[in-house]
């Protein structure tokens, strides 16, 4: 059902409907020069300074691969699992853009990089799914086109500028297949890619300055059926945010379509972030209509098994793979995993501390509790202060161990922070070693109970909230180095005696 004041649709007619969805993404390298020549790969230089004639298309220059490029594509598709080919070359992509120096883009047709591949991703709520790639391949990117008006102003545009820094910085293009079926699917897709080039080192990912752009191929279905509804693809997406709400409404106007009685239309279509809706810009091009040849400036590219065993040797460990040891090996909960994962030199960081101290999920409790808003205070990175992993290991020990309570430990915490060396130190030089021995504490116990008859009286006549009272009442006298387990045992022992 269609609601139509509003021409929403309802979740139940939603629900009758499949999405299928696959994401094409694009991806600036990060290499220290362009693709094809050597002027720098770089983002924020005034307008047009990074250009030579290569990347220019002036008559007569000719390109020369980016050595580096090649191996992180390389290095992006063996993180996947995807094959790489012995052979490989590069094709010319015919098309016009305004903001293309040669009028075609030198990409990779039907002998790419790399073949195949899975990018593995979860759900905020932990829930792990998956979705194949077609390819990886390396192209090169255009230039930018800024439409402005006389006066320079972006509103009311009257003519367009054009900048060819970018034109020729090494492209990845990473195309997956029609796996994914919700818009927060898509979104989890992209994140574990963005995750992964990141960690690897071959792009910073960084959707605002563009090197991160991604286009949705969108179709839908009535549940069940077993042939592709008309796709649509969404461009102009510039964030996580955006491509969720993006696909979401897409979704919806094309099952709005079907429920009309209408037709899906195969074509490009904008995403307008303000009003929140797609809307249609051109029909949308096939292969054949980019006229792809092999480009005869460039000789064909040959990778031996060998080489694709040398990358494959200095791969780490992924995002995905550290999110799963910490939570299938290590039991710390998904939305802490992903905190941890999220920070590379913070996750690098906690792995030392879990591997020194024994106790992963202790350790973790202190790295985003205590630590965390001890570096947010104060602007410095946990990994880059003064609390050492080690240093941090003994605390969770201490802790572990009932050395020291839960108020002391937070003390030795921050004297860490500013000092830094040793939290054993510390606990003997502030003498803040928990007291455990039962004869002691006992007669802090019965101390207290003498000090306050009324509230004993309180506790025996069934207002045993008051155990609170008491148990701050020791842990005063002892200074807050009794043991608070203990305490409270001791005393119901006592108040519970007739």
């Amino acid at each position: 059902m269609i609601d139509e004041r509003t021409g929403e649709v309802s979740a139940e007619t939603r629900a009758r409907y499949e999405a299928v969805i696959g994401i094409e993404c694009h991806v600036e390298l990060k290499t220290v020069s362009k693709m094809f020549c050597g002027c720098p790969n770089a983002f924020g230089s005034p307008p047009n300074t990074n250009v030579c004639p290569v990347c220019l298309a002036l008559p007569g220059a000719l390109p020369v691969p980016n050595a580096k490029a090649i191996e992180q594509i390389v290095r992006a598709g063996l993180a996947f699992g995807s094959t790489i080919p012995e052979h490989a070359k590069f094709d010319r992509k015919n098309y016009f853009y305004p903001d293309m120096p040669k009028n075609y883009q030198i990409s990779q047709y039907d002998m790419p990089l790399t073949v195949g591949g899975i990018v593995r991703y979860w759900l905020e709520d932990g829930t792990r799914g998956e979705c194949r790639l077609t390819r990886i391949h390396l192209e090169e990117d255009t230039g930018k086109s800024t439409h402005a008006s006389a006066d320079g102003r972006l509103a009311g545009a009257t003519s367009s500028l054009v900048d060819f820094n970018r034109a020729g910085v090494p492209l990845m293009e990473c195309v997956g297949e029609p796996d994914l079926r919700s818009a927060e699917e898509a979104v989890a897709f992209l994140e574990s890619l963005a995750r992964t080039f990141r960690e690897l080192g071959v792009s910073d990912v960084k959707m605002e300055e563009g090197s991160l752009r991604c286009d949705a191929n969108v179709s839908v279905r009535l549940r069940g059926a077993a042939e592709y509804g008309t796709k649509a693809e969404i461009k102009n997406m510039n964030s996580f945010r955006s491509a969720r709400r993006a696909i979401e409404s897409e979704i919806a106007r094309q099952i709005a379509v079907l429920e009309g009685g209408g037709r899906v239309i195969q074509e490009t279509r904008g995403w307008d972030e303000a009003a929140g809706v797609t809307h249609s810009q051109r029909s949308k091009e096939e292969a054949h209509d980019y006229r792809y040849f092999p480009d005869p400036d460039l000789v064909p590219l040959d990778s031996p098994p060998a080489a694709a065993d040398a990358v494959r040797a200095t791969l780490i460990e992924t995002p995905y793979e550290r999110y799963i040891r910490y939570v299938d090996g290590f039991g710390i909960a998904s939305k802490q995993a992903t905190q941890l994962v999220d920070d590379a030199a913070l996750s690098q960081w906690f792995d030392r501390v879990a591997a020194a101290s024994g106790q992963p999920l202790a350790a973790m409790h202190f790295v985003l509790g205590d630590l965390s808003r001890l570096a947010n205070e104060t602007g410095i990175a946990i990994s880059g202060g003064k609390v050492t992993p080690e240093a941090l290991a003994e605390l969770v020990e201490l802790t572990q161990n009932n050395a020291i309570n839960s108020s002391a430990a937070k003390k030795v915490l921050e004297v860490l922070w500013i000092e830094g060396g040793s939290a054993k130190a510390i606990v003997e030089r502030e003498g803040l070693a928990q007291v455990s021995d039962r004869a002691a504490v006992a007669a802090l116990v019965a101390e207290v109970l003498d000090a306050n008859p009324k509230v004993v009286a309180d506790y025996r006549a069934g207002k045993t909230n008051v155990l609170g009272f008491l148990t701050g009442a020791v842990m005063k006298a002892s200074r807050g180095k009794a043991n608070p387990a203990l305490t409270q045992e001791l005393l119901r022992e006592k108040l519970e005696q007739k």
